[in-house]
């Protein structure tokens, strides 16, 4: 799955759909982990949390993109950098899914969802989004992530 939209196509926010009190963190934790990373289009950095860098094979929390999608699904990366591509150049919302091929072999589901604002001024700019990484194990693989 690849997919980029306008940012102000995006579905309007529901009257509370923000309040904390309406989420349901111990349901996600148990399926998944998941963790904030940020982009500045200015530097070309990317900034992941500690079990992001882990997880994508990074020794330091700060990397360029190509740095990052080196362990993704081969088939995958070509679209995942017309995404971001795409997204450094037009204030837009963006997700993608994919799997991290680990040193092991294991493989590890990905699932990003992300939005580029600022893009006013020429090589400005910056990314947000969340990396989700599944607690299950895929077909052939002998390996499921744990916290």
């Amino acid at each position: 799955m690849f997919k980029i939209a306008k940012a102000n196509a995006a579905v309007p926010l529901k009257s509370g759909s923000l309040d904390h009190q309406n989420q349901n963190d111990e349901m996600v934790a148990q399926f998944s982990i998941s963790e904030a990373w940020t982009g500045d289009l200015s530097s070309g950095m990317l900034r992941l949390g500690e079990w992001s860098a882990m997880l994508h094979g990074l020794s330091a929390q700060e990397c360029g993109l190509l740095s990052l999608i080196r362990c993704y699904d081969a088939k995958d990366r070509g679209h995942i950098l017309e995404l971001f591509e795409q997204a450094a150049t037009l204030c837009s919302s963006f997700c993608f899914s994919t799997t991290i091929i680990m040193p092991n072999r294991l493989r590890q589901p990905l699932f990003c969802m992300g939005e580029s604002s600022g893009l006013e001024e020429k090589y400005s700019g910056s990314l947000a989004g969340v990396f989700i990484f599944p607690r299950f194990k895929l077909e052939g693989a002998s390996h499921t992530s744990r916290r």
